[in-house]
Order: structure tokens, then C-alpha cells, then sequence
């Protein structure tokens, strides 16, 4: 058994059928030949589809907008490189010699890529069930200490923080629409992102809360397309 296989064993209790899918999602594009952005792809949507289900399961409670934040949290960047840090990834993973030379084993991006191809490997190869058991056993500590409500930044402040991470101006956002009677309005408002040629739209009893929807769906979407 190779090194990498029995890292793979020990660290994700994972064993690949075909050995090839774990070569492949361990490879960054600046390596010669295929690399594994498919892969990558392919498990953004699987650990946020995973994630998602494992909260409505654990938190019956918990209503829709507090659940997003919380899958948020979980499948960002930031988090996933420190999973991908703690499970000493970077060393596993293989870089062009000019990402080796600068330190991109350490990189978050490439940490958080390279976990997420994983996550795509082990559906490939094992199914659903193998990689939501991965995935529960990586987020264990995490999925049992969830942050409370409001120890959660609001859409609209974690937004703004993305943009300007990313150097790309603020979100616009516009009431489009109010309807009812002055105690039973119902606002709509836009966010846009002008950079990013991305508009989302939410709805809400205040044009705070209106705002806050359509700045949720615009993180929601700003993951979904890797933007």
C-alpha cells in the first residue's frame, strides 16, 4: 500500500475502489496532464447537498435562514482549508513546480479545492453514503458544536466581506417593490453585483429582512458558480 493509500485509510477511513480517482483529485492544474477541477466541481455540490441534509436532519427546529448561514459557515473557504490543514492535505497534494516553490501546499484555495475534489473522488467511488460518512466524520467536532444564531454574521455583512476580499466594489441593493397595509407590508429588494453581472432578489416583512434575503441568495449563488 502506497503512502497516499494508507493515508487515506487512516486519515479519511477511506478506501479507494479505483486509485486513480485519488491520484486525480490530489493533482492541481499547474501539474502536467489532468488535474482536478472536475472533481472539485462535482464536490462543492455534493458536500453542500451532504451538509445541507445533515442540518434539516440535526436541527428540526431551525428555520430556513438560519440553517443557509449555517451551511455557509461550513462549506466556506475558510473552513475547508482548515479541515484540509488538519488533515495534513498539502503535503498529499501534487503542484506545478512553481505553486510547490511558492508555498501553495499551504495556499487556502488549493487546500479547499483539493478537499472538495475529494469529497467528488469518494462519490464517484463509493456513492452518497461513503462520502457522507467521510463527510460526518471530517465535520464531526464542528456538527456538534454549532454556533448559535446570533454568533453568525448576517448575510449582507458577510457578503460585503467576500467582495472585498475579492477587490470587487459593494453589492447595490434597491427596494423593487412594497406591498399591504402599513402594518402588514411585505418589501422586495434587489442586491446586485455590478463586477459580477449577478442580481438576486428577496422578500421580507422590513426592508432590513428583504435585504438580508437577497444578499443570502447572492452568497448562495456566489457558491454555487465559484465566482
Amino acid at each position: 500500500m502506497s503512502p497516499v493509500d494508507r493515508w487515506t485509510n487512516d486519515t479519511l477511513r477511506y478506501q479507494f475502489r479505483d486509485p486513480q480517482l485519488l491520484r486525480l483529485a490530489l493533482k492541481h492544474r499547474s501539474a502536467a496532464g489532468a488535474h482536478n477541477e472536475r472533481l472539485e466541481y462535482l464536490g462543492d455540490a455534493v458536500l453542500g447537498l451532504v451538509v445541507a441534509e445533515i442540518l434539516y436532519q440535526r436541527l428540526p427546529g431551525a428555520d430556513e435562514g438560519y440553517l443557509s448561514r449555517l451551511r455557509a459557515n461550513l462549506v466556506r473557504r475558510e473552513t475547508l482549508a482548515d479541515v484540509a490543514s488538519g488533515l495534513g492535505l498539502g503535503e498529499r497534494i501534487e503542484l506545478g513546480s512553481g505553486e510547490l516553490k511558492s508555498g501553495g501546499f499551504r495556499r487556502a484555495s488549493i487546500l479547499a479545492n483539493t478537499l472538495e475534489a475529494l469529497f467528488g473522488a469518494i462519490y464517484l467511488d463509493g456513492g452518497l453514503d461513503a462520502v457522507r460518512d467521510t463527510i460526518v466524520t471530517l465535520y464531526d467536532r464542528r456538527l456538534q458544536d454549532l454556533p448559535a444564531p446570533d454568533a453568525l454574521k448576517d448575510p449582507k455583512t458577510c457578503l460585503q466581506e467576500i467582495l472585498q476580499s475579492r477587490s470587487l466594489d459593494l453589492p447595490v441593493y434597491v427596494i423593487e417593490n412594497i406591498e399591504g397595509d402599513d402594518h402588514q407590508r411585505r418589501f422586495t429588494a434587489s442586491c446586485s453585483v455590478a463586477a459580477l453581472e449577478l442580481k438576486t432578489a428577496g422578500e421580507g416583512s422590513s426592508r432590513r429582512a428583504a435585504e438580508q434575503g437577497a444578499a443570502a441568495r447572492m452568497l448562495a449563488q456566489l457558491h454555487d458558480e465559484h465566482a
